[in-house]
């Protein structure tokens, strides 16, 4: 078998936006690689062009037995991005070990290696959220989820691979293709049905008291923004290491449920809950992205407004999703 990329998790919510900018530019030689199951994420592929689909799984086997040939780029999205699961081992498996097996294969045969890390990995962002090497193993995530993705990031950092591949930690990314994510949806897919089916959004109380209610802040980037980070490091094949993928700017909760409202011509309607006993020791009240090295690499392009990357997705996508219904 051969194609020219591969990108893992294709079907899913950043992978399928990733195929969809590849198509833009003119390719369609591509290896599309998931666990397509039961559930709407096929969707996501509709309308896209790659050369071929092939379930992970079998995609596993055909990189241990060299039947792969010819790749250039591995853009290597595909991950349990589910932050409450509680199954060790297969988050083991799945985010570390396989990015494992792919990323020394594309080492073993020139092929550029671009992965999907995560912002979870900063845990409770007590030691801030520097991307250096030198911060990198200190690092304590707060769930399995960060940790399997702290895992990989520390192996390839101790293996010397950070002066050929590229890793992003992406931040809360939001916008077209999450809709099969359940839970793990953004808080912007979640706030646009939730206002749909009873006119108010909900957010968490704060349970800290140099907090208020809903002005625990993340970093939001719009996944457009994310797609064309990670592009860039495909086009910029020296431009390697670790590197953060956020707007650089932390917002509230507050500020988002607004923003959809906004998006929707409504009066904000907020209503706080108190937060799942099991989720507040692990809950992350701020988070934003330092893109220091990401600007010293060369990327200098702006990141889309919390506020016009919200109207874009509601009016774009959410919007004709509902009429459509």
């Amino acid at each position: 078998m051969k194609v020219k990329h591969v990108v893992t998790g294709g079907a899913g919510f950043i992978g399928c936006n990733l195929v969809r900018a590849l198509n833009e530019r003119g390719e369609a030689d591509i290896l599309v690689v998931d666990e397509l199951g039961s559930d709407i994420r096929w969707k996501n592929l509709v309308g896209l062009r790659f050369e071929e689909y092939m379930d992970k799984a079998d995609f596993r086997d055909r990189v241990r037995q060299g039947a792969l040939s010819g790749v250039e780029t591995i853009f290597h999205m595909g991950a349990c991005s589910s932050t409450t699961e509680t199954n060790a081992a297969y988050l083991s498996d799945n985010n570390y070990g396989y990015t494992r097996e792919l990323c020394e294969w594309a080492l073993g045969h020139g092929a550029r290696f671009i992965y999907a890390s995560s912002g979870a990995t900063y845990g409770d962002g007590s030691r801030g959220y520097s991307d250096s090497d030198e911060e990198t193993p200190h690092l304590r995530p707060l769930n399995m989820y960060g940790y399997s993705k702290q895992m990989f990031d520390c192996w390839a950092l101790s293996h010397g691979c950070f002066d050929r591949i590229a890793g992003l930690k992406y931040f809360n990314v939001y916008g077209p293709g999450e809709d099969h994510k359940g839970d793990m949806r953004s808080v912007v897919h979640k706030a646009h049905g939730q206002i749909m089916e009873t006119g108010e959004v909900k957010l968490f109380r704060s349970h800290r008291k140099d907090y208020r209610d809903g002005e625990q802040v993340r970093d939001f980037v719009y996944v457009k923004d994310a797609v064309a980070v990670t592009l860039f490091f495909h086009d910029h094949p020296d431009a390697s290491g670790l590197y953060n993928c956020g707007s650089g700017q932390a917002r509230t909760w507050n500020d988002l449920a607004k923003a959809v409202f906004a998006a929707l011509g409504k009066e904000p309607r907020i209503r706080y809950i108190d937060m799942p006993e099991g989720l507040r020791e692990k809950y992350q009240y701020r988070t934003e992205a330092d893109i220091t090295k990401l600007r010293r690499a060369g990327y200098d392009a702006p990141f889309t407004s919390l506020e016009d990357g919200i109207r874009e997705y509601v009016s774009g996508y959410l919007e004709k999703q509902q009429a459509g219904r």
